[in-house]
């Protein structure tokens, strides 16, 4: 259960418990209302406990080994991944993992372009690192 009954400590212990890394604004929104999840997520954009990968996405973070700073809980793509499937777009394998999956390329795909089923102008950063999106020709009936 959550130490204390604070907005906060409510929003912290959903998110220590999550076995998802990607969390948007609407995952909170049962405790309360849009400013205060808001406003208590900058705080913990502030303190580190998670980043802001992009407008009303945020990542876990977890400590790095090497460096002690603040990193992302897992990869980059997975969170990207996790993050699109929370504001309903539906993923597919991008072209270039296609011909890479079935033999038509021996080039190995960077991960940074994801298939979606819908155009999508929101932006995924971290790191310098961006996503990029490609309509998907992958139909699904």
């Amino acid at each position: 259960m959550p130490v204390g009954n604070t907005l906060e400590a409510k929003m912290r212990y959903r998110i220590n418990k999550s076995k998802v890394s990607a969390f948007i604004l609407s995952d909170f929104y049962d405790l309360s209302d849009r400013d205060q999840v808001g406003r208590v997520l900058r705080k913990m954009v502030k303190e580190q406990f998670l980043i802001k990968i992009g407008q009303g996405i945020f990542a876990k973070t977890k400590e790095s080994k090497l460096t002690g700073k603040r990193i992302l809980e897992t990869d980059f793509i997975t969170i990207a991944k996790q993050a699109l499937k929370k504001l309903k777009v539906k993923i597919f394998p991008s072209k270039a993992e296609q011909d890479y999956n079935s033999g038509k390329s021996t080039q190995v795909p960077t991960g940074l372009r994801i298939g979606v089923n819908k155009r999508i102008s929101r932006t995924i950063s971290y790191n310098g690192r961006e996503i990029s999106y490609e309509q998907s020709t992958i139909r699904t009936h």
